[in-house]
Formats: structure tokens, C-alpha cells, sequence
């Protein structure tokens, strides 16, 4: 949101002058940056032309994990997040490709530890937002989609999970579009080669790299 043209500026100052609203051309960045922090839909504009502007504000929450990961990132890094870092929060949540004009903003967000830099002009969420959502194995997918193997995505995952591990349903995480019976083939292809190993049988069971 970098530029404000309120189509009437007189109107604008006069109900900043009355402190109903807080600055002229701040409004729209507030609703936002609060559709976001409320994990609702940004506003739609649809039907707006030349002399009218429309808009329509959705009270639905769209992912509670959203609100989850807003916890997370705290009110003191909050605070001093602009309009478009809270865009680039979204974008990256919802899985979106960040589009040209949101990436000047990346850097900061990297400094204070929100997304990561992965390649280039790739972008993710920190892995601490993603487990704080429990979505661990979101974040393992996204960072590996150009890694040579699945079954190196699954190491990897588990390789930073360390002592903690992993059960089978958040491998599901990682690799989301094959199914039961091939992710085990891939983790039985691991524990042969001595890789992996399984704690515990059932949906109770957690899979481990070898020697943690």
C-alpha cells in the first residue's frame, strides 16, 4: 500500500481533524493489515469504477493456524511491521507466488527472523512459524522442492527435527501428493540403508534418524 489518492482530500482532512480516522490515506493499509492479523480475506474491491468504490470485507476466518503464526511473530516485531510486510506474511502463508512489487520488502523480514531466503526469488516463512502451526513439514517441502530425491526431503525433515522426530502424518507434510504405501517405501528404503529408524508401532510410532 505505498500510495494514498483519497477522492476527496477536503473530506479526508476534515475527518482527521474530527479523530475520525487517524491520518488521511491511512485507513485502507489498516484494513489490511487487520484482515490479515485476523486471518481474514484481504478486502475485494470488485465493482468499483471511476466514480464509485466498493468494497467487501469478509468477517469469516480463513485459517485459524493463521492467528496461531500472528501469536507467534509477537506484538513488539507486530508493531513495526508495515502494510506490505504484513502482504508478504500472507502471500507466504498461503503458499503464493510473492510478486515483484512485495519483494524490496524481504530483506527486513529476513533480519528479524519471519521468512527465509531459500533461492532465488524464493522466499518462506522461518521454520519456527511453520511448527508453531504445526505445519513443520510445509516448510520442508517448500525449501526442497528443487532437491534431488522425496526420500532426501523425508532425511532432511527428520535430520532437523533431531531428537524430537517425526510421525508419519506430518511426513504427509513433506510430501503431500503421494500417498501411505509410497511414503513407507521410501522410509523402508532409509531404514535399510541404515538412515532412519521407528520408535513405536501404529499412528503412535516416530521416526528418527539413526544414532539420535
Amino acid at each position: 500500500m505505498d500510495k494514498q489518492s483519497p477522492r476527496n482530500r477536503l473530506i479526508a482532512e476534515i475527518l482527521a481533524l474530527c479523530g475520525l480516522v487517524e491520518r488521511s490515506g491511512q485507513g485502507m493499509n489498516l484494513i489490511y493489515e487487520l484482515s490479515i492479523k485476523e486471518a481474514k480475506s484481504l478486502p475485494d474491491f470488485k465493482g468499483t469504477d471511476n466514480y464509485l468504490v466498493c468494497i467487501t470485507l469478509n468477517g469469516l476466518i480463513i485459517d485459524k493456524r493463521m492467528l496461531t503464526l500472528i501469536n507467534k511473530i509477537g506484538n513488539e516485531r507486530l508493531e513495526s511491521l508495515s502494510t506490505n510486510d504484513f502482504l508478504v506474511i500472507n502471500t507466504l502463508f498461503h503458499e503464493q507466488k510473492l510478486p515483484e512489487n512485495l519483494r524490496s520488502h524481504t530483506k527486513r523480514l529476513i533480519d528479524m527472523g519471519i521468512i527465509e531466503h531459500t533461492s532465488r526469488n524464493k522466499y518462506v516463512l522461518a521454520r519456527s512459524l511453520y511448527a508453531a502451526t504445526g505445519k513443520r513439514g510445509v516448510h520442508t517441502r517448500l525449501v526442497g522442492l528443487d532437491r534431488d530425491t522425496n526420500k532426501e526431503l523425508i532425511f532432511k525433515h527428520l535430520k532437523k527435527n533431531g531428537k524430537e522426530g517425526a510421525p508419519l502424518k506430518e511426513l504427509y507434510q513433506v510430501l503431500p501428493s503421494y500417498s501411505r504405501s509410497q511414503i513407507q517405501v521410501l522410509l523402508r528404503e532409509l531404514q535399510r540403508e541404515n538412515r532412519i529408524c521407528v520408535v513405536g508401532n501404529t499412528s503412535a510410532a516416530r521416526w528418527f534418524i539413526s544414532g539420535n
